[in-house]
């Protein structure tokens, strides 16, 4: 049994990943950058329920179809910056899922979601302001609709990919 934490996800479609990760290569500082770009849902479920977590969330995203995802801006995070991501679906999709598995929440997982997807972290807070000045600059909103959440196991640093569980009745 591995009692490694597992973190869940939001899978983008093809062309928004791209966008996203191409962005996270190269502004992330290279060295810190051991994952690829991601929207997390939830930081910490018990890995030593791995079966139970996949079966809860499968059975809640079966009944759901692929939620539409706004991009709506960009957040500086002091030290970095985000994409702010808006959906009700998925923000109600994740209520769900946090009640499911309230008693193993973190107090990270238990507080306020705010769904971003961080493409710089970890620099100087004026190189950080400069990234977000130059891509607030040219953003203009866009959606995209999420064909799944991916579930992982925390290593330390990187992740290793435990199951992609789809939204929909082809799930």
């Amino acid at each position: 049994m591995n009692d490694a934490p597992l973190i869940l996800t939001l899978a983008f479609d093809e062309p928004t990943f791209a966008r996203f990760d191409g962005e996270r290569r190269r502004y992330f500082p290279e060295m810190l950058n051991v994952i690829p770009a991601h929207a997390t849902l939830f930081h910490h479920l018990p890995g030593d329920r791995e079966c139970g977590v996949i079966e809860a969330i499968t059975a809640l995203a079966r009944t759901l179809p692929p939620p539409e995802v706004a991009v709506t801006g960009l957040r500086f995070t002091g030290r970095g910056v985000a994409y702010v991501l808006e959906s009700e679906p998925l923000a109600a999709f994740r209520a769900r899922l946090a009640r499911e598995f309230e008693p193993h929440l973190t107090a990270q997982d238990r507080q306020g979601w705010r769904p971003h997807v961080t493409v710089q972290n970890k620099v100087a807070p004026e190189k950080a302001r400069a990234l977000h000045a130059d891509l607030s600059a040219g953003f203009e909103p866009f959606r995209f609709t999420a064909p799944a959440t991916l579930l992982w196991r925390y290593l330390g640093g990187p992740w290793d990919a435990v199951a992609r569980l789809p939204f929909g009745e082809n799930a």
